[in-house]
């Protein structure tokens, strides 16, 4: 079973930056892409970046283009992902998800039900 573990969120006002942490460690192998997704309150769960783990692409939603990166570490037995979070607004107040897909060749890379590990979520908060 993959373990997956957030950190580093908080609360920031507008035009603020945050970076997230999260490390996917235990029978990692096979796992090949990484996210982080967001839910807010009365909201679905969404796609925000992924990164493929074995060459480094990633996809981005287009509300968080240009603002938002993530970066991954490999390391022996774990996958370490970060999301630098700039120019931070209201609206991108939410739950933020890492989550971890296994085996996973298809295409919806940002798509919540390609992911099979799930970490237990870091809140960020903006305010105006």
């Amino acid at each position: 079973q993959v373990r997956v573990v957030e950190s580093g969120g908080g609360s920031v006002q507008a035009g603020g930056s945050l970076r997230l942490s999260c490390v996917a460690s235990e029978y990692t192998y096979g796992i090949n892409h990484m996210g982080w997704f967001r839910q807010a309150p009365g909201k679905e769960r969404e796609g925000v970046a992924v990164i493929h783990t074995g060459g480094g692409t990633t996809r981005y939603a287009d509300s968080v283009k240009g603002r938002f990166t993530i970066s991954q570490d490999n390391g022996k037995n774990s996958v370490t992902v970060y999301l630098q979070m700039n120019s931070l607004k209201p609206e991108d107040t939410a739950m933020y998800y890492c989550a971890a897909a296994q085996n996973y060749y298809g295409d919806s890379w940002l798509v919540p039900q390609k992911y099979n590990y799930w970490g237990q979520g870091t809140q960020v908060t903006v305010s105006s």
